[in-house]
């Protein structure tokens, strides 16, 4: 295990067709939007959802990288472990509803204990104070919201089941309400997609929060393998086709940066691809271009002139 020395900025843009990249339940499981400029929205929870299926597929029943927030998975329990690995022979533990540490000493060994074991907690962090007390951990990966390069129109597609669910169901279906006979028996649905749409979100990693979680150079590289491959193992059809674009790194000399992040991604830049030529999609003049429909009708620009001193660009796709 190499401690994480250097800081970490980066650029993630991932990209879907005919699906639904994030659905709001809130509004009928349409694709998120925002409001005001109608560009597309990923969450970064769906985004961290993502990372840690793909690391639960590709490491399952590894040690010190199990996932601590899955589907169905009862957190009390999780936090029960730590106090059997701290407290062994201890038979409230067995038992309590509630659990808290005796003293800061034992609050700090349940934290580390827990970040030991589970990766998402060492990456993300976690409020693991749910009744069985294991406190808080305050992650160094962070990510944003994802947003879409251009305004999205979502598209509502009808589609229809031919089987039914219940016997009930298949009468139903097949004599109306006056009892007279039917031959349709359908059922209607809808589902929301995006025809396409490119999506750009930021990241950050602290290498001083890092040394707090004991996040070290072994679960960097995982983490950037999983960004990479991450919708390769995500595929539904509700979510069409979704795949990782670019990853574009910022390394930091050294633990605490060598520039602001805004600045780094600032030199990053998405303009549409008119014969070659890379234009701003905010550009007037492309009123008249028809809309993106892959990725190649994008054009991605970094600027690496004048970097900051200590700063390095790796492109990991």
């Amino acid at each position: 295990m190499t401690a994480l020395k250097n800081r970490f900025d980066f650029v993630l843009l991932f990209d879907v067709t005919n699906g639904n990249p994030n659905g709001d339940p809130d509004a009928g499981n349409l694709p998120r939007l925002d409001a005001e400029t109608n560009h597309g929205l990923v969450s970064d929870v769906c985004l961290k959802r993502k990372i840690r299926n793909y690391i639960e597929l590709a490491h399952a029943g590894t040690d010190g990288r199990h996932i601590y927030v899955q589907d169905g998975s009862i957190l009390n329990d999780r936090h029960r472990m730590a106090y059997k690995a701290i407290r062994p022979g201890d038979q409230k533990v067995e038992k309590d509803a509630k659990l808290n540490p005796k003293d800061d000493a034992e609050a700090d060994a349940l934290r580390r204990w827990m970040c030991a074991n589970f990766y998402d907690v060492r990456s993300f962090g976690a409020v693991m104070s749910t009744g069985v007390n294991c406190g808080q951990v305050r992650g160094p990966v962070q990510l944003t919201f994802a947003a879409s390069v251009e305004p999205i129109v979502p598209s509502e597609i009808s589609i229809t089941r031919m089987a039914a669910t219940s016997e009930k169901e298949k009468r139903d279906r097949q004599e109306g309400d006056d009892g007279d006979a039917r031959s349709d028996n359908r059922t209607m649905g809808r589902k929301h997609i995006v025809p396409y749409g490119l999506y750009r979100a930021h990241g950050f990693i602290s290498a001083k929060l890092a040394e707090r979680t004991g996040f070290d150079d072994d679960d960097l590289a995982l983490l950037m393998e999983a960004l990479e491959s991450m919708f390769e193992h995500d595929r539904s059809a509700a979510r069409g086709e979704m795949a990782t674009r670019k990853l574009i790194v910022f390394k930091h000399a050294n633990a605490l940066g060598n520039a602001k992040a805004h600045d780094l991604f600032d030199r990053v830049s998405i303009g549409r691809n008119v014969g070659g030529e890379f234009r701003d999609p905010d550009d007037a003049g492309l009123g008249n271009l028809p809309p993106a429909r892959k990725f190649a009708d994008y054009l991605v620009k970094i600027d690496r002139r004048d970097l900051p001193e200590g700063i390095e660009i790796v492109e990991r796709i």
